[in-house]
């Protein structure tokens, strides 16, 4: 085997080894899981706050994909920002059941979406004032995986407010506050509250 042979036998195995990559990731990208395409529609429509478009998003991600982690989560969002209390807590119920019964040990995407939605349970419970509920809500989501619901990264600190408030503050607040009698209790602080933020991972 000469050096040119052996050179030019590097360099074709190199251009078809990046061919492979590239193309690998355009099949991947030009066609997603099924209710992918259709949960990103969802989360554009929720990110303003158009609940009704993002609800047949979202339900339509369900079609093509039962149980899709995304679009269950989307749809418990939709229905805790519109008022359907009601519907939020049974659709974020299912979705921790759902993720109980099917989480896999080395799924990280999955534990994200469990603690996401244990935080958001527990932001439903906040609002209707039913506080050791949401203390256990946050408490599981931070055992789930506090990474995911410690709050923004540094760019939206930035951005929008630079000690934005988390689950775990919420949290501790809470268990501060539940340690007190009840008529010396101050559970809401409307600014504060107002800022609190869905976890969608």
């Amino acid at each position: 085997m000469t050096p040119l042979f052996l050179r030019r036998f590097i360099i074709v195995g190199v251009l078809l080894s990046l061919a492979t990559f590239v193309g690998a990731l355009g099949i991947q990208y030009l066609s997603p899981p099924p209710g992918d395409y259709e949960t990103r529609q969802g989360d554009i429509h929720l990110s303003v706050q158009e609940y009704d478009p993002a609800l047949e998003a979202f339900d339509r991600a369900l079609v093509k994909q039962p149980d899709h982690r995304g679009a269950l989560m989307g749809r418990a969002i939709v229905f805790m920002q519109s008022g359907r209390w009601k519907d939020a807590e049974a659709a974020f119920e299912y979705l921790i059941d759902y993720l109980d019964r099917t989480l896999q040990p080395d799924d990280a995407t999955g534990k994200g979406a469990l603690a996401a939605a244990h935080a958001n349970l527990g932001i439903l419970y906040d609002r209707q004032g039913r506080y050791q509920q949401a203390f256990d809500q946050y408490v599981a989501s931070l055992r789930t995986d506090d990474e995911t619901v410690a709050g923004p990264g540094l760019v939206e600190k930035i951005l929008h407010n630079p000690r934005p408030s988390t689950v775990r503050d919420r949290a501790r607040y809470l268990w501060q506050q539940l340690q007190l009698p009840p008529e010396q209790r101050v559970m809401t602080n409307p600014t504060v509250d107002a800022e609190q933020r869905m976890y969608k991972p």
